[in-house]
């Protein structure tokens, strides 16, 4: 893509998510994702009054007299934003591919997160980690993430979410929230159950981990336009599929049915908040569902 259009679609962007974030998600993303924790900062001598419950035993048995830990609030948050860059988000049949979807998304969160007063940082994943950005503040820093999200090409075609999310758990040592971004489409195909389940439970338990499902219309259905040649974007497989065959029609649904079921209990079980978002369609809305939940 030439820079004139690339900075074109970038402003496009800004223009459209710093409003959305500034009029409408300010607020419910303050209330639902306010980062304020208690972390450790030092230890002192026990004064008259301090709780006893923050007594250091081991500086205490060190030094034969009691130390108490100090903690202090925590005054901003760590966003991630982990992006899912497989090929199977080059797809869109209603004005609009999932990966421009993802993009407006990631957006939003960025531009509400810097508005909060929150850093902010990227994991772009296929089967393995594409790139890490950094967690940092600023417009400029959002706009960079913007410009990766629309020019990036990856490496590699496939998903492995479990390897993204236990990168999340090495590289980010402080707690923090991240919204997992992607289809979800990462299973066993001989029984449908997803490859990421324990990873997923694993980084929910150091992080505040948020599933955002982005996915097209005509993933839940085929219409019945006779043979058709389709292609797996993942893989590069080639198949004909006649899809005036009613068999293969539900068969097509049932696929979808089984494998969004098996996503939503694999998130409920791990704790952790979900929402879908369908291309073509309003995000806000959803978005801001998942916002008040919270």
């Amino acid at each position: 893509m030439e820079t004139t259009e690339l900075l074109k679609r970038v402003r496009k962007i800004e223009i459209k998510t710093r409003g959305l974030s500034r009029n409408i998600f300010a607020g419910e993303y303050h209330s639902a994702f306010k980062g304020r924790g208690m972390s450790f900062s030092e230890v002192r001598e026990y004064q008259y009054g301090d709780d006893i419950r923050n007594i250091d035993w081991n500086v205490t048995a060190r030094f034969n007299h009691p130390y108490i830990k100090v903690y202090e609030e925590e005054r901003e948050l760590t966003v991630m934003l982990m992006v899912d860059v497989s090929n199977s988000r080059v797809f869109g049949t209603r004005g609009q591919l999932k990966k421009n979807l993802i993009t407006e998304i990631a957006a939003v969160l960025s531009f509400s997160a810097i508005q909060n007063n929150d850093k902010i940082g990227v994991i772009l994943f296929s089967n393995k980690i594409e790139k890490f950005i950094p967690p940092k503040k600023g417009r400029k820093h959002i706009l960079r993430i913007i410009r990766e999200l629309i020019e990036f090409t990856p490496g590699d075609f496939s998903t492995d979410i479990a390897e993204a999310l236990k990168y999340l758990t090495n590289i980010i040592k402080k707690r923090c929230t991240a919204f997992v971004i992607s289809d979800f489409y990462d299973q066993d195909p001989s029984d449908y159950t997803l490859n990421y389940e324990e990873a997923l439970r694993i980084a929910n338990k150091k992080h505040d981990v948020i599933g955002l499902q982005v996915y097209d219309r005509r993933e839940k259905e085929l219409p019945p336009v006779g043979l058709v040649k389709m292609q797996d974007a993942e893989t590069g497989e080639h198949v004909w599929v006649d899809t005036s065959n009613r068999k293969i029609r539900n068969a097509y649904c049932q696929w979808w049915d089984i494998t969004n079921r098996n996503i939503q209990t694999v998130f409920s079980q791990a704790g952790v908040d979900y929402a879908s978002f369908a291309t073509g369609e309003d995000y806000v809305r959803p978005l801001v569902n998942l916002f008040k939940r919270r």
